[in-house]
Formats: structure tokens, C-alpha cells, sequence
């Protein structure tokens, strides 16, 4: 991926246009490229090992996935019907919008040193940064998100391959938030204003966090599979001490568990790949049949950064 960022240099956006290359792949490389703030973003090590769905579930339906280490469920929440003492599943989050919000949540939370998070206007502030216009409909999705991220409840099960150890961190992502009434005190729109992480979900957070970079993010903010492939990356190439071997069928159970036939997640996930790798030029890997090959690499953010505030 050294190539397009190199040419991008050497011809511009629209010279490398020219020559044929998948333009989301390009239009991102040069976004990053171009990109002169330094801000930065924080996320729990978990998620870069297990992720959220894309697609929407069914509102009743938990979800469920694994990699090599991290075994990941999350239960929807529920709330109570407007006018009625019946009560409904709120779903499960899902997509790029909510990766965004929880990485928000995160980082502020890293930045502030505090549980407890101001949205309102800056979470407003924030999604317009990353490049998603907060209103019409792009401010519904928002706001749903956000309600699906502070009702559902969480359990990462982690296993130490090497000790036989295992571990499980069980808790809600939200311990305490607000919701605001939209149109008035019987309007059934509402959305998250203030929001406390868990207690049990912060201690994690600040033992094991990831930064990212929020130029890579913004590049890429509206390809949920591309973020979670950089967010991959970004927690492991720095950390290798020799080349490591990621087989397709791992991949698969960490990026593609809704794909039924390995040969269609391989050929669907070259592109969040290829986006992934034009926000982080500094990552060496290489895609051959048997999967990728993991070399050690720098990570997207430098360590004299980590010393500054976080953006």
C-alpha cells in the first residue's frame, strides 16, 4: 500500500485516478494524507479483537463473535413503551455510527480522566469533525445508536493461550445516562446528553487502550469493516517481535462470522483492507493464500504524541 501513498505524492489525487485504481481507496489515502490536524482517538484493546455487527439484528437478538483470544456477546437492552407497561428491546448497536460514538465515549473519558462524558453538542461538534453531518438522517442514526450503545450489556471473554488463564469482563458500556425528550415530555424520540462509562468498563479502558489516529478515522468513518481492520492493526503490527501468519478461516471468524462461504468474505474483505492500509502507510503486511503475514511495524501514532492531550 507504500505504492499509493507514494504516487499520491509523486501525480495527485487525480493523476492517480487516472491510472485505474479503486477510488474509495484513493479518495481516502489522499483525505489522510492531506489531513493536517494531529487528534487522536483512544479504544478498549477488546474491540480491536472483536467488533460490533454491521447490519442491523433483529431488536430481540444478542450478538456474538470470536477471534483467537476474545469471545464477545452482546445482550440487547430494553426500555418501557410510551403510554403502556409492556416493554421492548432496544437492539443491539451496529455500524459505523456506533463505532464512532464509542470511540467518542473513549476518548473522552481518556482525555477528561472521568467516567462521566458531556455529549450534546459536543458529541454534535465530534461526528461533524469525523465528517458525518449531524442532522436528517445521519442524526437519527446517531441518536439510535447511542441508545443502543447505553441499554445493551457486554461480556468479553478472554482467554491467555500461553497460561491457560481466562478471564471475563461482564458489565454494561454505560452505567448512568441522560435522555432528553425531543419533542416535548410525550415524545417517544429521545437521545443520549450525558453518559457515565462503567466502572468496571473505565479501569479496563485505562489499563488497555489503543490509540488511533483521528485523521485514519475520519478517512474512513463510513466503512464500519475498514475501521475495524485499522483498529486491528493499530493494536497488533507494533507489538510483533517476528512475522506472523493470520490464516483466512481466523480472519473470517473475526471480521466475517455472517459470511457462510470463506471465499466470499476473502473477496469482500480486500476492500476494507485496502482502505484500512491507505490510513496507516506505515503498516507492513502481506495477503497470500494461505492469509496475511503480519510484520512488525511502527504504530499509527507516534509515542512523542501519546505525551501531548488527546484532541
Amino acid at each position: 500500500m507504500t505504492t499509493i501513498h507514494k504516487l499520491l505524492e509523486a501525480q495527485g489525487k487525480q493523476g492517480v485516478l487516472a491510472l485505474g485504481l479503486d477510488r474509495d481507496v484513493v479518495e481516502a489515502a489522499s483525505a489522510y494524507m492531506a489531513d493536517e490536524e494531529n487528534g487522536l482517538g483512544f479504544i478498549y484493546s477488546g474491540w480491536a479483537q472483536c467488533a460490533l455487527p454491521h447490519r442491523r439484528l433483529p431488536a430481540h437478538e444478542a450478538w456474538q463473535m470470536s477471534s483467537d483470544r476474545v469471545k464477545l456477546i452482546i445482550q440487547p437492552g430494553i426500555k418501557p413503551i410510551p403510554n403502556s407497561d409492556e416493554l421492548e428491546h432496544v437492539g443491539v448497536p451496529f455500524g459505523a455510527h456506533a463505532r464512532l460514538i464509542l470511540l467518542f465515549l473513549q476518548t473522552e473519558a481518556i482525555r477528561t480522566n472521568s467516567r462521566e462524558i458531556e455529549l450534546g453538542k459536543s458529541l454534535r461538534q465530534w461526528i461533524k469533525r469525523i465528517g458525518i453531518q449531524p442532522s436528517g438522517s445521519s442524526a437519527r442514526s446517531v441518536r439510535d445508536q447511542a441508545e443502543r450503545i447505553s441499554r445493551c450489556r457486554l461480556s468479553f471473554h478472554i482467554h491467555n493461550n500461553e497460561t491457560g488463564t481466562s478471564a471475563l469482563v461482564n458489565q454494561a458500556i454505560v452505567d448512568g445516562a441522560l435522555f432528553v425528550s425531543e419533542g416535548g415530555a410525550h415524545s417517544d424520540k429521545s437521545y443520549l446528553e450525558v453518559a457515565k462509562l462503567s466502572e468496571g468498563y473505565f479501569e479496563q479502558l485505562r489499563k488497555h487502550p489503543v490509540p488511533v489516529q483521528e485523521a485514519a478515522v475520519r478517512a474512513i468513518a463510513n466503512n464500519s469493516a475498514a475501521l475495524d481492520v485499522y483498529i486491528w492493526l493499530a493494536y497488533r503490527l507494533h507489538v510483533l517481535t517476528q512475522k506472523r501468519l493470520v490464516t483466512w478461516a481466523a480472519l473470517k471468524a473475526q471480521f466475517g462470522p455472517s459470511y457462510k462461504e470463506l471465499y466470499h468474505f476473502k473477496a469482500k474483505w480486500q476492500k476494507p483492507l485496502a482502505l484500512a492500509l491507505a490510513v496507516y502507510p506505515d503498516a507492513k503486511i502481506e495477503v497470500t493464500d494461505e492469509g496475511l503475514i503480519l510484520h512488525q511495524s511502527p504504530p499509527p501514532v507516534k509515542p512523542r504524541l501519546l505525551t501531548r492531550k488527546p484532541a
